[in-house]
């Protein structure tokens, strides 16, 4: 809504910018505070704004014909002028006006206050009345001002060049710069109040599940630890809300779901971070199969919602959510890259086999690891368009129901595109007598020294033991659905505040 010559990037001032270093450009900030301090309030405590730049645009035609007052607050981008004029682009949540003082308006003092004292970064509100200049800017024709908020340190120079680091590490920054930025933080929020609209249509109740447990379970992740000063306990963050969630199945609530923050001990890129969004959900009476319909369902509301048609894309792909997903089997997909039937190799021929395909094995790793480790790298890359891959080996799912046709295998489904995991889900496997014996499978595992493995969660097991009827289990990854819906391929895009190595000299 500015002049492109108003933009950050183009500033015509910055106070101070010909000063030696950024602590003199604070020093001389501090300065012009100090003395603006003297004659306006440099913090109020609020501000009876009128309209917002969305609505300013929106109105701007009948707001303009009848001359009303409106009041506006932001923050200031740029400055340009001379004499006895100013330009000013005010920036807002949803987009920026160019705000225009003039010195007969506002009267001596105020306008040199604004012309001497304020800087580029600096927030005020703003009241007068709309108007076209002639070069077609829409634009606030200021009648009086009011300061905000001060800005100690100024905005980046060149944010265009901020490199990905600089704006995860500081997303404030971004936020202010880029109105791209705000807009896709907008459409994350968006997609999850779909996401829970769509729940609330498929009659699902949401709920909340503890973060801190006392045992970690729900999915072969490392954990993150603390502990409880007063209990004198060790707690640690939840890797998953499944067991809890079950618990509520077995407690006769037959449709729930979580969208919670999960915690895995595990390293990053492009899709992990440490801390994540997941939504998990549980429907008594379903198997894997209503997992799958339900899926389909949402991806296609969701696609038709935020793309075109229910076709989206996604970096060179054009990925179709319209139409039911492939169904590939995990072993018969191992079996085409690898020309082996895996199911009926011993635990040395699979390893030999992965070493073969130049997979490291690390101590601790048992068949489920190594033939996941086999699908990581031959499968995944090539599974583009939405495919479920069902019906993994036992060993790999301990919370899975046994398949009800195939030995050896379970009813478990993931759900890929574009390359990577989106989804996962089980028919839940609710005999206590046969999740003991998996439970026990994983402690071996993690007496071995798979820190991944699945402790024995004995509470978990008494409610089982108390009856779950049959039910659907699936987990969805919101970063990474939110990648998919916005054309990214980086989860810190999509994260507001990712985690980051600290910088040189922080601790």
């Amino acid at each position: 809504m500015t002049d492109k010559n108003a933009q950050p990037g183009n500033r015509s001032e910055e106070i101070g910018a010909d000063l030696e270093s950024p602590h003199r450009l604070i020093e001389a900030r501090l300065e012009k505070m100090a003395e603006l301090g003297k004659s306006v309030e440099l913090y109020p405590y609020g501000y009876d704004r009128t309209h917002t730049s969305a609505q300013l645009q929106d109105q701007e035609a009948k707001l303009a014909a009848g001359e009303v007052k409106i009041r506006y607050p932001g923050r200031i981008m740029a400055k340009r002028g001379t004499g006895k004029t100013l330009f000013v682009p005010i920036s807002d949540e949803w987009g920026t006006v160019q705000a225009y003082f003039r010195k007969d308006d506002l009267g001596e003092e105020p306008f040199r206050l604004i012309q001497k004292l304020v800087d580029i970064g600096d927030w005020i509100g703003v009241e007068g009345t709309l108007f076209r200049t002639r070069t077609g800017e829409m634009t606030v024709k200021v009648e009086k001002y009011v300061f905000l908020a001060k800005a100690i340190r100024p905005l980046p120079e060149k944010y265009h060049d901020m490199s990905l680091e600089n704006k995860c590490r500081r997303r404030y920054l971004d936020l202010a710069m880029n109105q791209e930025c705000r807009d896709r933080f907008k459409l994350r929020s968006e997609i999850i109040t779909e996401i829970r609209a769509f729940f609330g249509r498929e009659e699902f109740m949401e709920v909340e599940t503890p973060v801190l447990q006392t045992l970690y379970g729900g999915a072969t992740a490392r954990p993150f630890k603390t502990h409880h000063n007063s209990l004198d306990m060790t707690l640690f963050l939840r890797i998953a809300d499944e067991l809890y969630l079950k618990r509520l199945i077995v407690g006769g609530l037959e449709k729930v779901y979580e969208i919670a923050k999960d915690f895995r001990n595990e390293g990053m890129d492009r899709t992990h971070n440490p801390e994540f969004t997941m939504l998990e959900c549980y429907a008594a009476y379903w198997d894997y199969h209503d997992m799958m319909d339900l899926m389909e369902r949402l991806m296609g509301q969701l696609a038709e919602k935020f793309s075109d048609g229910g076709k989206l894309k996604y970096g060179e792909h054009e990925l179709d959510f319209g139409k039911p997903f492939a169904r590939v089997r995990f072993m018969d997909a191992l079996a085409e890259k690898t020309g082996l039937d895996l199911m009926v190799l011993s635990d040395e021929e699979v390893a030999k086999v992965a070493k073969k395909e130049g997979i490291t094995l690390k101590k601790g790793m048992g068949r489920d690891k190594i033939l996941d480790e086999l699908f990581s790298e031959l499968v995944e890359p090539e599974l583009i368009q939405p495919t479920f891959v069902m019906d993994h080996p036992k060993e790999l799912s301990p919370l899975a129901k046994a398949h009800r046709e195939t030995d050896g295998l379970v009813e478990r489904f993931e759900l890929f595109v574009a390359g990577f995991e989106l989804a996962n889900s089980f028919s839940e496997l609710n005999d206590p007598r046969e999740q003991r014996q998996r439970f026990l499978a994983q402690k071996e595992l993690l007496d071995a020294g798979d820190e991944e493995a699945q402790q024995l969660d004995e509470d978990f097991l008494q409610a089982l033991e108390q009856g779950m009827p049959p039910t659907g289990g699936l987990g969805l990854g919101i970063d990474r659905l939110v990648m998919l819906l916005i054309d990214s391929n980086n989860i810190r895009d999509v994260l507001l505040f990712p985690h980051m190595r600290p910088e040189q000299g922080q601790v």
